[in-house]
């Protein structure tokens, strides 16, 4: 028997404002490693491969936990769930904090990843506890806040670094997100669950893809090496196409799948996902690429730069993601999803051809990695928007949950091959990569978007399925 559900709590503007300041904070602890990368490498002593695997661990560990987040804060609430996750992302975030090598700072920023899931929980408890209209204007609030606080952390990290220490770079946005947490949990009243009767987490399909994930990511990792380490490498090789072989298998037989595989069969899903990963692959390789460029000696082809300049020149990339949302959005409505999706990939190839070419001042790589960012924004919005109209509505969560998967899968296969490329590129003896790898991962990244142009020009509007 269900249980009568008691009618949600309205809430005011001081439990809007705490959840404002979670995202702030989430936010800013989010996106301290990309311009301290560099740094981070040198102090611990990663090699280009190992720095790739530390920018992703989050993003795949943050993909793996929204679906489960999401159902879970069906069945207990999500207040609840929403305080639980960032407990762990404040253990994650003090470990990073603590970690004195590699291995601990990894732990660190898998926990971490819980934060993921905290702004899509955020949304359902200001469509719970809000009108319609009200709802609308908080959840744009709460975004922005969310990219605000990026902008905050890649400005910050570089400063707090080099005055205080890596350390504190992630100490103090955590003490924020402890803050904020703490405010969350006071002033946001109890959520009843929305279906508390409904099927169970798919816990078999999430390790399958848990280990998928990681071992894929250990192969791209070790493929320079396969000359010293070729039968680790095969026995990777062999694990992974287990993993990929049993998920399928547990996915397809799933009561409730985390994937739901048959969607796929779709023609507006699938081509989706495959431009949705190829995007993201070519907007990884400069998000790996263009700081570690930054970072080589002034006396070889470098800048030399620190980690505060980095920041600073990144900065221009981070605005320019933030507007493309919106203008995303103007554009399909004008022009339609698949007119926007072609002119992304137009401007992101362009851009990265062109970084190839050019890369000796630093204002070449400031604007090409700003045209990249507004060229992934445009993209991946209008991807998700147009999948979301090509299927049934009782299917919107299924597709588009498909394409953040395929998202993550390609952020992590560019930035993994981008360190491999980098690692491969480094002479014996040297911690200097040859300036050759920087022009083999931008030229491949944008041959490769280039190509997805093939997919895009097949896709149609609106299409119900």
């Amino acid at each position: 028997m269900t249980a009568t559900l008691a009618p949600p709590v309205r809430i005011g503007k001081a439990a809007v404002g705490a959840l404002g300041m979670l995202a702030v904070a989430t936010g800013a602890l989010e996106s301290v490693v990309t311009p301290t990368l560099p740094l981070l490498q040198r102090e611990l002593d990663m090699s280009p491969a190992e720095g790739a695997l530390l920018s992703i661990v989050l993003l795949i560990t943050g993909a793996l936990v929204t679906p489960v987040a999401g159902k879970l804060g069906d069945r207990y609430g999500g207040k609840r769930v929403l305080v639980r996750l960032m407990t762990v992302v404040c253990a994650g975030g003090l470990v990073s904090a603590l970690a004195p090598n590699l291995p601990v700072l990894l732990l660190g920023q898998v926990l971490q990843g819980a934060m993921v899931g905290a702004l899509p929980l955020s949304f359902v408890l200001v469509r719970a506890h809000l009108p319609a209209g009200a709802s609308k204007v908080a959840i744009g609030v709460v975004s922005g806040l969310f990219v605000g606080g990026g902008m905050a952390g890649t400005l910050s990290a570089g400063p707090v670094a080099e005055q205080l220490s890596r350390h504190w770079m992630f100490a103090l946005p955590t003490i924020a997100v402890i803050g904020a947490t703490l405010l969350v949990n006071r002033l946001m009243p109890h959520d009843p669950p929305d279906r508390p009767d409904e099927a169970g987490i798919d816990w078999p399909g999430l390790l399958l893809l848990s280990g998928t994930l990681v071992t894929l990511m250990l192969v791209l990792a070790l493929a320079p090496d396969i000359g010293t380490r070729p039968l680790v490498l095969g026995a990777l090789v062999v694990l992974l196409a287990a993993f990929v072989t049993g998920w399928a298998a547990v996915e397809r037989r799933a009561a409730s799948p985390m994937v739901d595989l048959r969607m796929l069969a779709r023609p507006a899903v699938w081509k989706s996902c495959v431009l949705t990963s190829v995007v993201c692959v070519g907007t990884s390789v400069p998000v790996y690429l263009v700081p570690q460029l930054f970072a080589v000696p002034a006396d070889t082809y470098g800048f030399g730069a620190d980690a505060t300049e980095i920041g600073l020149y990144l900065l221009p990339g981070a605005v320019a993601a933030s507007l493309a949302g919106p203008v995303s959005g103007i554009g399909a409505r004008r022009f339609g999803s698949r007119a926007v999706i072609t002119a992304g990939i137009a401007i992101m190839a362009a851009a990265l051809i062109a970084l190839a070419a050019v890369h000796t001042e630093v204002w070449h790589l400031v604007i090409g990695k700003m045209f990249i960012s507004l060229a992934n924004g445009l993209c991946v919005t209008a991807m998700v928007a147009g999948t979301a109209t090509s299927v049934d509505r009782s299917d919107t969560g299924i597709a588009t949950g498909l394409v953040l998967v395929t998202r993550v899968i390609g952020f992590a296969v560019g930035v993994q091959v981008s360190g491999a490329i980098l690692t491969a590129g480094t002479p014996n003896g040297s911690d200097v990569p040859a300036e050759s790898a920087f022009v083999t991962g931008f030229v491949s990244a944008g041959a490769v978007t280039a190509l997805s142009l093939l997919v895009a020009r097949t896709m149609r509007e609106g299409a119900k399925k």
